[in-house]
């Protein structure tokens, strides 16, 4: 089985491109705070992700450095040879679905600053659909259920 669950701070602003055929792909990355050991903070770990399509799109457009969000994927490596011959081996996690937990905005306002644009439009977004899932849809049959 191959499932990743992670919650981490986005480092930088999602990047978004588009492939040759037209599909939406987004990266970035996130830090996520390594367990604590006898009460010592043991630094964090920075996670490569790739979303594609509308959930690609949806990141673009809802986060920024600093928010803090939930993510469900897979991994998946692959290789390439650079410019000199080099081989190189790249590690993501494929995105399959987001959780917006908190943004940066929103801890500056618990210190007296306002919320960004972006974060009302998210808020509107999730007021018109509270329970929109932005990742794709799974068929599921009764042979799936654990009881």
């Amino acid at each position: 089985m191959n499932k990743v669950i992670l919650i981490g701070r986005l480092v930088r602003d999602p990047e978004l491109r588009t492939t040759q055929n037209h599909t939406s792909v987004a990266n970035f990355t996130i830090a996520v705070n390594r367990p604590r050991i006898d009460g010592e903070d043991r630094g964090a770990d920075f996670i490569n992700c790739m979303a594609w399509r509308k959930l690609a799109e949806t990141i673009a457009k809802y986060c920024v450095k600093g928010d803090q969000i939930a993510i469900e994927g897979h991994i998946q490596t692959s290789s390439y040879e650079n410019q000199d011959g080099t081989k190189k081996y790249t590690t993501n996690v494929i995105v399959d679905t987001i959780k917006f937990l908190s943004t940066k905005q929103e801890n500056r306002q618990q210190n007296g600053q306002q919320f960004s644009s972006n974060q009302e439009a998210l808020n509107s977004v999730m007021q018109e659909d509270p329970f929109m899932d932005f990742g794709e849809q799974i068929e599921l049959s009764d042979e799936d259920l654990p009881f």
